[in-house]
């Protein structure tokens, strides 16, 4: 028995490790279920599960929870919250599936506890993989992917050593415009870039699967999760979503891990490793798919996989000013001030802006995520002040005791009026 602790369970990767547990009742038990604002979801999943502490984002929601639960389950809340739940002491796993940067905190603070942790959220290693992997090596703890793509890599590599490997290759999709004409680009509306052709996604990650801003998070995530330089990852398009990703070896053979898309398959090998065990959710025809395709990715019409290769070569903190400037452009597009094209285009002025930190702290990091938030703020119109409430929540507070103040004063990355300037 594994006992699970699941930060984002209202999210689709949240409610998909919820089936998984369902499945396999005598091996997982979630002990902690932490959410944004979902507090009637949460309040169901918790009667299921009777978990150890539970953690809501919205204070007040949370308030009510714990008068309706009284003091058979912890509420917890805000960002403390999160880092109180991926510390449980009797927590075997953390599995973080949290969208944005509020999951690098938690990552941390259970990687010091001694836990393995499970990354669905791609911030983690894009802003900070050489500290989050460094850290896990001290500790003697497993990082897991739950990524399809990641999981599949982890899959094939088998413990087989770096050096044995040519490439890593990551299969795309190709999104829902991958044979619309760049001419069109710009008339492309929320609404269609949401109509995801193999996956059912929160919306952030099906507008970064729209303009591969997805795969090219995890071309960065791939070079730290595997301890491989970016010139040995590479993607290439894949309708059919059933090749989840490939190794291809020094010899010239190439492995890949294979299934029907369904999240709960990488979902439960993650939780259950090293085992493998019996599930009848995933079901795979090769006569009914008939045919598999590949072909090379489109980089004019989709330029975020040049900018993920040129941010992942340079590293420091360029990689974590890419996931943020499209974090806000993202959100710009959703609310209407940037066209499609234009946040591919926000992201390279963001970058082209940044002074990079090389081998950065965790300070520096997140100096410099505040900062490209408010300059890709600036540049797509959208207002300052939701920038500044999401740069402090990925610069929350750890818990007492840990080996990793944070400064007190201004938020890093603006004066004291709330004026962006420059990371340090």
């Amino acid at each position: 028995m594994k006992n699970v602790v699941l930060l984002g369970s209202t999210g689709s990767i949240g409610t998909s490790t919820v089936k998984v547990a369902e499945d396999l009742p005598d091996r997982i038990r979630l002990i902690g279920l932490a959410a944004g604002n979902n507090a009637e979801l949460l309040l169901e999943q918790t009667r299921r599960w009777r978990p150890e502490a539970i953690s809501l984002h919205d204070s007040g929601k949370a308030a009510e929870l714990q008068a309706m639960l009284g003091t058979r389950t912890r509420v917890h809340t805000g960002a403390q919250g999160l880092i109180e739940l991926a510390t449980l002491p009797a927590a075997d796993i953390v599995l973080i599936a949290i969208v944005g940067t509020a999951g690098l905190q938690p990552a941390l603070a259970a990687i010091r506890a001694g836990k393995d942790i499970a990354i669905a959220s791609k911030e983690i290693l894009v802003m900070a993989g050489e500290i989050v992997m460094a850290e896990a090596r001290r500790q003697g703890v497993r990082v897991l992917a739950v990524d399809s793509e990641h999981s599949a890599i982890f899959q094939c590599l088998d413990g087989k050593p770096t050096r044995s490997v040519r490439r890593l290759w990551l299969t795309a999709s190709g999104g829902p415009f991958r044979t619309l004409p760049q001419a069109d680009f710009g008339g492309i509306t929320v609404a269609q870039a949401l109509k995801h052709p193999s996956w059912v996604m929160g919306t952030k990650i099906t507008i970064d699967s729209a303009t591969l801003f997805n795969k090219a998070l995890e071309m960065i995530e791939a070079r730290w999760l595997f301890n491989i330089e970016m010139a040995r990852v590479a993607v290439v398009v894949h309708p059919q979503s059933v090749v989840h990703s490939m190794v291809e070896f020094v010899d010239g053979s190439i492995v890949a891990q294979m299934s029907t898309p369904d999240m709960c398959l990488p979902i439960q090998y993650a939780l259950t490793y090293p085992e493998r065990v019996a599930s009848d959710r995933v079901q795979t025809d090769f006569a009914q798919i008939g045919s598999l395709t590949f072909e090379p990715p489109d980089l004019a019409r989709f330029p975020a996989l040049g900018l993920a290769r040129r941010a992942g070569e340079l590293g420091g903190t360029l990689p974590a000013v890419l996931n943020a400037a499209n974090e806000i452009a993202v959100a710009a597009f959703c609310e209407g001030r940037l066209s499609f094209p234009q946040i591919a285009a926000t992201v390279a002025r963001v970058m082209d802006a940044h002074a990079t930190v090389p081998h950065p702290t965790l300070d520096q990091i997140l100096d410099a995520d505040a900062w490209a938030r408010a300059e890709a703020a600036r540049v797509a119109g959208a207002p300052v002040a939701r920038i500044l409430s999401e740069a402090e929540r990925a610069r929350s507070r750890p818990p007492s005791g840990s080996d990793d103040p944070r400064p007190t004063g201004s938020l890093p990355g603006f004066t004291r009026d709330g004026s962006p300037q420059p990371p340090r």
